[in-house]
C-alpha cells in the first residue's frame, strides 16, 4: 500500500476514534442541557459529569492527531480546508474551548448563579460545537473547497444544505452515542431509573438520527450526486449496509436493555456512516485533487508515519489504560 493511502488511513482512524469518543463527550453536554431544572436535572447532571470527568480532556487528543497529520501528509488539503472554512473552525475552537473552561469552573464554583452561568455554558458550547464540525465535514462532501488558499466562499462553502444536515447529523450522533453509553454507566453504578431515563433518551435520539441519515442521503441526490452514487451503488454500499443494520440492530438492542451490545453495535453504526463519506469521495479528496495530487512526498510521509509508530508505543497503551482504570473505578463506585 502507499505511504500516502496508509496516512490516510491513520487518519481516518484518529477521525473515527474523536467521533466515538469525544463525540459522546459533546452529547453528554446535549443532555446536560436538556435535563431539566437544578433539583429535577442534579441527578442526569452528576452522572454526565462522572462519566467524562476523567477522560473529556484525553479524548481532544484524537482532534489534534487529525489534525496534524492532515497538515504533515497532505497539505495541501489542510491549507484549502482552514483557509476557506475558517469561520466555522474558529468557532468549533471556541466552542471546544468555552466548554472545557465552563466545565472545570462548574466543578469549583461555590455560587448557585456561577454554576448555572458554567453549566449553561458547558451545555451551549457542547451543542454547537459538533455543529460546527459537521458543517465542515458537509462543505468538504459537497465539493465546496475548492484547491488553493481561500479559494472558496467563507459563507456558502458551510452554510448550505449538506453542511446544515452533516452539522445536525453529528450533533444527533453525539447525543446518540452518550445516551448509549450513560445507560450502561447508569446501570453498573446501580442507578436503574437513570438507566431508563437514558434508555428513553438513547430510543428516541437514534430515531432522529436514522431520519437525519435518510434525509442526508436525499440532500446528498441534489447536492453531491458523485458522493451519493457512490453510497447508493458504488464502492461506500456495504458500509453504508453496515451502518443501516447495525443502527437497526442497536435500537432492538436499546429496547431489550441490552446495554454492553448495544454499545458495540452503537459504534459501529457510526462507524460505518464516517467510512462510507470516506470511501465514497476517496481518491478526490477536493475537487479536482486527488490524494496522489495532495500527498507529501514520500520521505516526509516515511518519517511521520515512523514518528507515529513510535508514539503509539506510548499513547495507545496509556488511553487504554486510562479507560480501563476509569471503568473500573467507576464499576466500584
Amino acid at each position: 500500500m502507499p505511504l500516502a493511502e496508509i496516512m490516510l488511513a491513520v487518519m481516518w482512524i484518529g477521525l473515527t476514534a474523536y467521533v466515538l469518543f469525544g463525540g459522546a463527550d459533546f452529547g453528554g453536554g446535549v443532555w446536560d442541557l436538556l435535563a431539566g431544572g437544578a433539583e429535577r436535572g442534579a441527578r442526569q447532571r452528576a452522572l454526565v459529569e462522572h462519566s467524562i470527568g476523567p477522560v473529556w480532556e484525553a479524548n481532544h487528543v484524537w482532534l489534534i492527531f487529525v489534525i496534524v497529520l492532515m497538515w504533515t501528509g497532505i497539505p495541501q488539503v489542510f491549507a484549502a480546508v482552514a483557509s476557506t472554512l475558517y469561520i466555522p473552525l474558529t468557532l468549533a475552537a471556541l466552542g471546544i474551548i468555552a466548554r472545557g473552561s465552563a466545565f472545570a469552573f462548574r466543578k469549583v464554583s461555590t455560587e448557585l448563579w456561577q454554576r448555572r452561568l458554567f453549566g449553561a455554558t458547558f451545555a451551549f458550547s457542547s451543542l454547537v460545537t459538533p455543529y460546527f464540525l459537521g458543517t465542515v465535514a458537509g462543505a468538504i462532501a459537497s465539493g465546496r473547497v475548492p484547491p488553493g488558499i481561500a479559494r472558496g466562499d467563507l459563507v456558502s462553502s458551510w452554510a448550505n444544505p449538506t453542511s446544515t444536515i452533516a452539522g445536525a447529523l453529528a450533533v444527533g450522533t453525539a447525543a446518540y452515542l452518550a445516551a448509549v453509553y450513560l445507560t450502561r454507566d447508569a446501570e453498573r453504578t446501580g442507578q436503574a431509573d437513570l438507566a431508563e431515563q437514558f434508555r428513553r433518551r438513547g430510543l428516541v435520539a437514534g430515531l432522529v438520527v436514522g431520519v437525519l441519515s435518510a434525509a442526508g442521503l436525499l440532500v446528498l441526490r441534489a447536492d453531491a450526486p458523485a458522493l451519493f452514487a457512490e453510497l447508493i451503488a458504488g464502492r461506500a454500499l456495504p458500509l453504508l449496509v453496515l451502518s443501516v443494520a447495525t443502527g437497526l440492530a442497536s435500537l432492538v438492542l436499546l429496547w431489550m436493555r441490552a446495554y454492553v451490545a448495544v454499545r458495540v453495535t452503537a459504534a459501529l453504526a457510526v462507524t460505518g456512516l464516517l467510512w462510507g463519506w470516506g470511501v465514497g469521495q476517496y481518491p478526490e479528496l477536493l475537487p479536482g485533487v486527488t490524494l496522489a495530487d495532495a500527498a507529501a512526498t514520500d520521505a516526509v510521509l516515511a518519517a511521520s508515519l515512523g514518528s507515529l509508530a513510535v508514539g503509539a508505543l506510548l499513547l495507545v497503551p496509556s488511553l487504554w489504560w486510562l479507560y480501563a482504570t476509569f471503568q473500573r473505578d467507576h464499576a466500584k463506585g
